[in-house]
C-alpha cells in the first residue's frame, strides 16, 4: 500500500484558515509536513512546532515578501506552495463594478503570481526541487453566468500554471493546478444565496440544480480537493507539470 510521507518538507498554504485551504493544511500535517498557513484572517495560535500562522494579503507584494521572510526564519526553507487564497464576487457582466473586478483579479490572479514569484526565487536559491499547486477551478475552463470576474481570474491561473511549468522545469520545480467543481464551503453557500437573489431563486433550488449537474450524483467536499493536492505535493507526481486536473465528479471532463 502506498502512503504519502512528507516528513521534513515545508509547505506554504495561502487561504489556509478555512474551507479547502484548511482541508489541505490538515492533510499535509497528517503526512508529517511542516505547514505555514497564510491568511488575511488566520484563526490559530502559533503554539505547535509544525504549524505556523501568518497574516498576509497575497495581493500585496510587501506582505508576500514579509511572509516569505517569516517562513524562512521559522522553518529555514520551503518545498511546497499551495496557492489556495481566492474570493468571488457575483453580478451580470454588464453590471460588474470595477472595484469588484479589480479585487477578484488582485487576489485570485495577482496573488498567485506574487506568491509563486517570491517562493520560486527561494526554491531556486535553495537549489532543490519543489512543488507548486494552484487552486484554479472548473470556472477556469468554462463560462458561468454571474461569475465573469471569477471565471476570468481562474482562466488566468491556468494560464500562469502553464507558463510557470515551462519556465521552472529546468529547476525541477513542478507546477500544476487543480480545478475543483462544486465544493461545499462557506464561499459556495454565500454564492448560492447571492446568485439566488440575482436569478430569483432560493438557495435550496440552486443547491438542487448544482447536484443535478454532477454525474457522480453529489457535490464535493474540501477533502476531495485536498487528496488530489496531496498527490501533486508528493513524489508520485514527479513526472507531471503544467497540468490542470479536474475534481468535479465528472461535471467538467476537458
Amino acid at each position: 500500500m502506498f502512503t504519502i510521507d512528507l516528513t521534513d518538507k515545508v509547505a506554504v498554504v495561502t487561504g489556509g484558515a478555512n474551507g479547502i485551504g484548511k482541508a489541505i493544511v490538515d492533510a499535509l500535517r497528517h503526512s508529517h509536513a511542516k505547514v505555514a498557513v497564510v491568511d488575511l484572517h488566520p484563526s490559530g495560535r502559533n503554539t505547535e512546532r509544525d504549524l505556523f500562522y501568518i497574516q498576509a494579503d497575497v495581493s500585496n507584494k510587501e506582505n508576500v515578501e514579509k511572509m516569505m521572510e517569516q517562513v524562512i526564519n521559522r522553518f529555514g526553507k520551503v518545498d511546497i506552495l499551495v496557492n489556495n487564497a481566492g474570493i468571488s464576487t457575483m453580478d451580470y457582466l454588464v453590471d460588474i463594478k470595477e472595484e469588484d473586478w479589480d479585487k477578484t483579479m488582485d487576489v485570485n490572479a495577482k496573488g498567485v503570481q506574487l506568491c509563486s514569484q517570491v517562493i520560486a526565487q527561494q526554491m531556486k536559491k535553495q537549489g532543490t526541487s519543489g512543488k507548486m499547486i494552484h487552486i484554479a477551478s472548473q470556472a477556469g475552463k468554462n463560462g458561468y453566468r454571474l461569475m465573469g470576474s471569477y471565471v476570468a481570474s481562474k482562466h488566468a491561473v491556468i494560464g500562469l500554471t502553464k507558463v510557470m511549468a515551462l519556465e521552472l522545469a529546468q529547476d525541477q520545480i513542478n507546477v500544476n493546478a487543480v480545478c475543483p467543481g462544486i465544493i461545499e464551503t462557506s464561499m459556495k453557500h454565500r454564492e448560492r444565496v447571492l446568485g439566488g437573489k440575482l436569478r430569483g431563486l432560493d438557495e435550496e433550488a440552486i443547491r438542487q440544480e448544482d447536484a443535478s449537474q454532477v454525474p457522480l450524483g453529489r457535490t464535493g467536499t474540501p477533502e476531495d480537493v485536498a487528496y488530489v493536492v496531496m498527490f501533486l505535493a508528493s513524489p508520485f507526481s514527479d513526472y507531471m507539470t503544467g497540468q490542470a486536473l479536474n475534481i468535479t465528479g465528472g461535471m467538467t471532463m476537458n
